[in-house]
């Protein structure tokens, strides 16, 4: 297991557009109050390495890092294809998701600064459950705001959570001031990551001993992820495989939904690259809210609040509801500046899927390799059955590595709502 962070910023296409923070009081401001000191100070790291602190890596080992490469043999002979697929298997750490990596770290530096109280949102839950796990780690209480239409299709993520003793609500939520105006407006809201993301700062602001944590979207986030990447160098290796050769169109492939897998795995891949390796990244996002595909590349938020700055992203536009459908982790309405500029730049490709396709590919991963995936990393594999057609047709024979993000096991109703009921 790698024992420091990759920073690639300094492998970007270009400098990260600057923000707009005009608020009142302002983002910046606000993030001083309420997220720890070290997390801001590695969002600006100039250091191409980040030295990983004791405590964090001896807790990622005992939670099972570094976690396996496996290849899917099964899928392949099942596909009749010359390409080698491998699949990061993120779903096997404790609470069945890549969020553990950076939920650990940050809840370590948030006790180190001597606060008591982790709060945050999630989505389709998965954050969620690693901040509760996270805390509990570290002796700290957690406040979890859970997207309301993610809450109701998933409750046993939220037993998860308060099983490790965590304060979990639905988002929109009763409790905040934002939560309720979002609510008058419209009664039957389902929730977005945008309504969770404004509680769970409004929440924050009101108890000074707590810190607000991230799941996504901020440069310490993806350099805490970056042990993806690396592993997979590594492992890479170990099996005899060299990525980028020139002609063969390899593939690294992940969801998007804030963009913390999908950076944590081509990050420490970008220089190479840059340089000249036959490589390509491709997100998968939901047609629930395609930003990459079909947004506007402009200045938003990501949360409805008013607590996080504007960044240049692809959007769909702050008023904008995703469906309630049950791929809790992309319903995102605004990208990450990150992300978008990877994409805007041309480094990055992006393709939707609606959820039946996404979890149509999740079930024949299961009926070849035995692996349930949850839907977001669903629709990574459907992204890399694409990649495997056109390779196949261009007579090509590429490695293909998925970021197998998460487990599917608490998704199994949506899986049989989507491909059995219906």
């Amino acid at each position: 297991m790698p024992t420091r962070w990759y920073n690639f910023l300094g492998d970007l296409p270009g400098p990260v557009p600057p923000i707009r923070d005009s608020g009142s009081p302002s983002a910046a401001e606000i993030a001083a109050r309420v997220r720890p000191r070290a997390l801001i100070e590695q969002n600006g790291a100039t250091e191409q390495w980040v030295p990983m602190p004791g405590p964090v890596a001896e807790r990622l080992r005992e939670c099972g890092r570094p976690t396996p490469l496996h290849r899917a043999r099964r899928l392949e002979r099942h596909l009749g294809t010359g390409a080698r697929i491998y699949l990061k298997r993120e779903d096997v750490l404790p609470t069945g998701s890549f969020k553990l990596n950076t939920a650990i770290a940050q809840a370590y530096y948030a006790a180190e600064e001597g606060r008591t109280t982790l709060v945050t949102e999630t989505g389709a839950g998965q954050w969620g459950m690693s901040v509760a796990l996270a805390a509990r780690m570290f002796g700290l209480r957690a406040e979890i705001f859970m997207v309301r239409c993610s809450l109701e299709q998933k409750p046993y993520r939220r037993h998860y959570m308060e099983l490790l003793g965590a304060r979990v609500r639905s988002s929109p939520s009763g409790e905040t001031a934002i939560g309720r105006k979002i609510l008058a407006e419209n009664p039957g809201h389902p929730g977005s990551l945008g309504t969770a993301i404004s509680d769970a700062f409004e929440r924050a602001l009101s108890n000074p001993s707590a810190a607000y944590l991230a799941g996504s979207g901020m440069p310490h986030v993806y350099l805490h992820q970056t042990l993806l990447g690396l592993e997979v160098a590594a492992q890479l290796k170990a099996h005899g495989e060299e990525l980028g050769v020139a002609g063969r169109g390899d593939h690294l492939i992940a969801c998007s939904g804030g963009g913390s897998n999908l950076c944590g795995l081509i990050g420490p891949h970008l220089r190479a690259k840059a340089e000249g390796a036959d490589l390509r990244f491709l997100a998968a996002e939901s047609t629930a809210a395609p930003r990459l595909t079909q947004g506007t590349y402009a200045y938003g938020r990501t949360d409805l609040g008013g607590f996080t700055p504007e960044v240049l992203g692809y959007t769909m536009g702050e008023s904008f509801i995703p469906p309630p459908n049950h791929v809790g982790g992309l319903r995102n309405h605004h990208s990450s500046a990150l992300v978008s500029l990877l994409r805007h730049e041309g480094v990055l490709d992006a393709v939707a899927f609606d959820q039946r396709t996404a979890l149509e590919a999740g079930r024949l991963l299961l009926q070849t390799e035995g692996l349930l995936l949850a839907p977001e990393g669903s629709h990574a594999v459907a992204a890399a059955l694409e990649v495997v057609a056109k390779s196949d047709a261009e007579r090509l024979t590429p490695v293909i590595v998925i970021l197998a993000s998460g487990s599917g096991f608490l998704d199994l109703q949506g899986y049989h709502e989507v491909l059995l009921e219906a």
